[in-house]
C-alpha cells in the first residue's frame, strides 16, 4: 500500500517522495506534502488593507482617467454606497450619475 498521498491534480495514487517534494509520474505534478494548504482570502480590501462591504463610503486616492470618455475622477472624490462585484479587486459605484467600476487599489475607506 502506498504511504504517500494521492496527487491533488490528477488523483492518481502512483506518487513517490524524491527527498524534498512529492512527485506524480503520471501527470508530472510536484508538491510539498507537508505544506499546509491555505484557502485564499476572498475579502475585498482597499489600498490600506481594510475590508470593504456593500454600502461602504470610500475615497479615491489618485486621479483616474475614465476609459472611453474625457472624464477624470479627481483624488479625494468621496464615493458613497459602493457595491461589490464578483471580482474581489473591483467595486461598482456611481459618480456624477455614471455607473463606474473602480479598482480597490485606488480606494481607501
Amino acid at each position: 500500500m502506498n504511504e504517500f498521498p494521492d496527487c491533488p491534480k490528477c488523483n492518481m495514487s502512483n506518487t513517490y517522495f524524491d527527498g524534498t517534494m512529492t512527485v506524480c509520474p503520471d501527470c508530472g505534478h510536484e508538491w510539498d506534502a507537508n505544506a499546509v494548504e491555505t484557502t485564499p482570502d476572498l475579502t475585498p480590501r482597499d489600498s490600506n488593507g481594510a475590508p470593504l462591504v456593500d454600502g461602504d463610503a470610500v475615497t479615491v486616492i489618485k486621479d483616474l482617467k475614465v476609459r472611453g470618455s474625457s472624464m477624470v475622477i479627481k483624488r479625494g472624490t468621496r464615493v458613497k454606497s459602493i457595491r461589490l462585484t464578483e471580482n474581489t479587486e473591483e467595486v461598482d459605484c456611481k459618480i456624477d450619475g455614471s455607473s463606474i467600476v473602480l479598482k480597490t487599489c485606488f480606494l481607501k475607506k
